[in-house]
């Protein structure tokens, strides 16, 4: 089974595979608590495009040394590494090897990606709105919101959910509207409210991992002919760490395409995967993540990257004929 266009379904299993786990925001786990760390250093978030610094610009990327260690230090990772990366590559961190431009959408490219897996069983919940909305969500109520779930001003779990609060209160880019949603309501009102009544109904797309493994990065290879998805407006979701789930929804005005790419993986992955590609950076920061992974400059060139499976894409559903 794949993506598909009749999305609906997918997402409402999703969804509830997301509420059998939990249905309290206080009902925080040890191992909920350490996936919120887990989640921080690879959730498939795109860092701000007028980020003004690397360490900014990084922090959807790698969050915590600490989790960036462990993953360096896993001896089958480093020998995948070394064994399918040049010298430059060999120097990135694995969880940015999601970019890719537009000239790379051709049948046979081979492009070492990497796609973030989690268990929705030991990952934070999805919360309804009338539990959602009267917990705050600001940076302001910080202390209260620590508090509130039990985690200590200097832990890491703190300084994610700082990171993240900063995040969402960020001005947008120029050209670009954004929203921090914080229950499955709240995301379909921001997505109905970019769409309009022009391009409604919308579907959501999302990527499909059609074989099991717990193999994080390697080397994929495009099977078909990428197909591009009609998109005259997008919204784009990725979660956020926090002791619940957050999306960070956002669309712009500036040209995006978005595609279904086929891949297999070296060790027999099927996986088909949503991939958008802004073809406007000139706006973006000079220091984003992207232009030192793919080796351009602002404007210069498109920037592709992959979807994990738990991030969402928003689009006009097609019209039947």
């Amino acid at each position: 089974m794949g993506i598909g266009f009749a999305s609906w379904s997918l997402f409402l299993r999703l969804l509830i595979v997301l509420f059998v786990h939990g249905i309290g925001a206080r009902e925080l786990t040890k191992t909920h608590q350490e996936e919120l760390i887990d989640h921080n250093h690879m959730n498939g978030y795109v860092p701000s495009m007028d980020s003004d610094s690397k360490e900014h610009d990084d922090v959807h990327i790698i969050l915590y040394d600490s989790r960036k260690q462990h993953v360096m230090n896993d001896q089958s990772m480093q020998e995948h590494v070394h064994g399918h990366h040049s010298s430059h590559m060999d120097h990135m961190d694995t969880s940015s090897m999601i970019f890719f431009t537009v000239k790379d959408l051709k049948l046979g490219k081979k492009l070492p990606i990497y796609f973030p897996k989690r268990d929705p069983s030991t990952s934070p919940h999805l919360l309804p709105r009338e539990e959602a909305d009267p917990i705050p969500f600001t940076s302001k109520q910080l202390p209260y919101l620590l508090e509130f779930f039990s985690f200590s001003s200097d832990s890491p779990q703190a300084k994610a959910m700082k990171d993240t609060l900063k995040e969402c209160e960020t001005k947008p880019l120029k050209g670009e509207t954004k929203f921090c949603a914080t229950s499955l309501e709240s995301m379909l009102d921001f997505t109905r409210g970019i769409m309009g009544l022009e391009y409604s109904p919308f579907q959501v797309l999302s990527t499909s991992h059609l074989t099991k493994s717990t193999t994080l990065y390697q080397n994929y290879t495009f099977l078909k002919m990428p197909e591009e998805i009609p998109a005259p407006k997008m919204v784009a979701c990725h979660t956020m760490p926090y002791p619940y789930t957050i999306f960070y929804c956002h669309s712009q005005h500036s040209e995006n395409k978005v595609f279904k790419v086929t891949l297999g993986g070296e060790n027999g992955d099927l996986v088909e995967a949503i991939a958008v590609c802004h073809m406007d950076t000139s706006q973006w920061s000079p220091d984003h993540v992207s232009f030192r992974v793919l080796g351009v400059q602002p404007g210069t060139s498109s920037v592709c990257h992959f979807f994990p499976a738990d991030n969402f894409v928003w689009v006009p559903k097609p019209v039947s004929i």
